[in-house]
């Protein structure tokens, strides 16, 4: 998982700008499907967390692109926040979603031991608390599109190498100060990261926007009026 080579797709959309879009734990970037945003889309097609930053280094070499902003969801939050504070001047905007303060040793050694036991059960239920009552939309396309496909294709060695890299991650509240473009977008009804967490990373970083979605959970992006209500509304 720590020497895995990452491999990185440059979408073209007819935009000037570039997004790069970091997908969380046990999901790839096909959980952005219906993400309709004025960018370029970077996406990365495999994702081993420990390589990142420099795997994503590379491949803005390559491609010649000098300014990017970063969109990292849940686990890809912590993915997001480190090539940023690694790379200030290439990093545009942070956009942070669904990101706590960090997890819990003991809460990630019971993930780790339930996908052990049972890993198409346990996904199965973790896919459907990304979604609070209110969001059918997102649930609903979800279930059509994802679900029963990354409970079936998700590997151990990719789920345990995840859990790897978050029992030693964490919001940098000290080095994301310097940040003046960056917002963080989350759920009220998260239930997987704690809205309260959200806020507290807010209060100490008093240049980040906090937005608030009453009604979202864990995968507020895939809300319908994501893009008009919230991110540019």
């Amino acid at each position: 998982m720590r020497s895995q080579i990452l491999k990185f797709k440059l979408v073209d959309r007819g935009f000037k700008d570039f997004l790069v879009l970091v997908p969380g734990w046990a999901t790839d970037y096909k959980i952005f499907s219906t993400l309709d945003l004025d960018f370029n889309y970077i996406l990365p097609l495999n994702l081993g967390p420990f390589n990142f930053n420099s795997g994503l280094i590379r491949f803005l070499k390559k491609e010649s692109i000098n300014k990017i902003s970063i969109f990292g969801w849940s686990m890809g939050g912590f993915l997001a926040q480190e090539f940023a504070i690694n790379n200030p001047d290439t990093v545009d905007e942070l956009v942070l979603v669904s990101v706590r303060r960090e997890y819990g040793l003991n809460t990630l050694k019971e993930t780790r031991a339930q996908i052990l036991k049972n890993k198409k059960a346990f996904l199965y239920k973790f896919y459907l608390n990304f979604f609070s009552d209110k969001d059918k939309y997102g649930l609903s396309w979800f279930k059509k599109n994802l679900l029963m496909d990354y409970c079936r294709r998700m590997g151990l060695t990719e789920l345990i190498g995840g859990l790897d890299y978050l029992a030693q991650a964490g919001i940098r509240i000290d080095s994301l100060a310097q940040f003046k473009k960056f917002r963080i977008f989350h759920g009220e009804k998260d239930a997987i990261s704690p809205f309260e967490e959200a806020r507290e990373i807010k209060n100490n970083l008093p240049l980040a926007k906090l937005i608030n979605m009453p009604e979202a959970g864990h995968a507020p992006f895939l809300v319908k009026d994501f893009r008009d209500k919230y991110y540019y509304g």
